[in-house]
């Protein structure tokens, strides 16, 4: 038995067996765990208790329960799998009942179980989370673990059609607590002047995006200049909190504050990790244009950048011809550093210029 973090690691018993399918007959479990059957009974929860959890224990790993210890009430599961013991290597999974989601169950279990075996001989600690998500990944870092990469095509739907997983690691050597990001959470969600607002995209935005994205002129100004597809924006927004949690890029919709409505995107991504330097995007549509939203939209996620984030620089690559662009861009601040011939793709094998403004924190406008 292990307790720490406020909760308590247990075997399984005969009385957890109501919980056990409380968690496991949940859609989000059935979502994005593949093991369960479907649908998911107490003759299951039984087997599990009798048969599948002393097995994990009896082949190296661990199948925990984990419990409220002031009530001993099974809360959901914690467990090692996947041992490669030559390599010091495991897999680490789990589970919470819905009525214990976003207690901070999950991150309690996974940190006292990794903390557990990275002091008894294991080197490295794996866990694997679908692009989608995004609950998994928060709890990943939390409990200390670092994104390393995606695993492309690494698992397989109850229809055996192929999925990625995403890689979250955590060796012992690392130091205790949280894991760092690149990309912080928005303060209170959003960012805002009281004029624009910025808050992270989601799902719900697609159809705006898709609406913003597929325009001519939108086009024009991206390399190469082909218009997206319905179903790319829809997984772009999707995953666009993983994608955020994973440091890849800080995907924002530009909100008019005082009415709520659309107006459109802008985003952050890093460029160089080590040198601190990022790139900045943005596009407005043609209703809300002239207006100076974009000018509000990129000071306040320059602001952000260099305070929260932490970067050093920040660069904005634009089509030469996009002069509108570039008057939002000297207005907050950002100089011409050059332009970069032949650097990006057009269409029919044509190589379009850049030019590259940047932006260093005393020189914000």
């Amino acid at each position: 038995m292990i307790e720490a973090y406020g909760v308590r690691l247990r075997p399984f018993r005969a009385d957890d067996t109501a919980d056990v399918v409380d968690g496991l007959a949940d859609p989000v479990s059935q979502r994005f765990m593949t093991g369960p059957p479907t649908p998911y009974t107490e003759n299951d929860a039984r087997w599990w208790i009798d048969v599948g959890a002393p097995a994990a224990w009896t082949g190296g790993g661990a199948a925990y329960a984990i419990a409220d210890p002031a009530t001993d009430r099974l809360l959901g599961m914690v467990a090692l799998n996947n041992l490669a013991p030559a390599r010091g290597q495991a897999g680490i999974g789990y589970w919470v009942r819905p009525a214990a989601r976003g207690l901070g169950v999950a991150t309690a279990g996974t940190r006292a179980l990794s903390d557990h075996v990275l002091a008894n001989g294991t080197a490295r600690l794996e866990l694997l989370t679908h692009p989608e998500n995004t609950p998994s990944q928060r709890v990943a870092l939390a409990a200390g673990f670092r994104y390393e990469g995606l695993r492309r095509s690494a698992t397989a739907d109850r229809k055996a059609e192929r999925h990625d997983l995403l890689a979250w690691v955590r060796l012992a050597g690392d130091p205790p607590g949280p894991a760092a990001r690149l990309l912080p959470d928005l303060p209170d969600g959003v960012l805002t002047d009281e004029v624009v607002t910025l808050r992270r995209r989601g799902p719900d935005d697609a159809e705006m995006m898709y609406a913003l994205h597929s325009r001519p002129e939108t086009v024009a100004n991206q390399a190469p200049p082909v218009p997206p597809t319905r179903e790319s924006i829809a997984r772009r927004c999707r995953l666009a909190e993983s994608a955020w949690l994973t440091g890849d890029l800080a995907g924002l919709l530009i909100i008019d504050a005082a009415t709520g409505e659309r107006a459109g995107s802008c985003g952050l991504s890093y460029t160089d990790v080590a040198a601190g330097e990022a790139s900045v995007g943005y596009a407005l549509l043609p209703e809300w244009r002239g207006r100076g939203y974009a000018t509000r939209a990129l000071r306040l996620l320059v602001d952000w950048a260099f305070g929260p984030v932490g970067v050093a620089r920040l660069t904005a690559g634009t089509v030469p011809e996009n002069t509108a662009s570039h008057r939002v861009l000297e207005r907050v601040g950002f100089q011409r550093e050059g332009l970069q011939r032949g650097r990006l793709p057009g269409l029919a094998g044509v190589r379009l210029d850049d030019l590259t403004f940047a932006l260093l924190p005393a020189d914000l406008r």
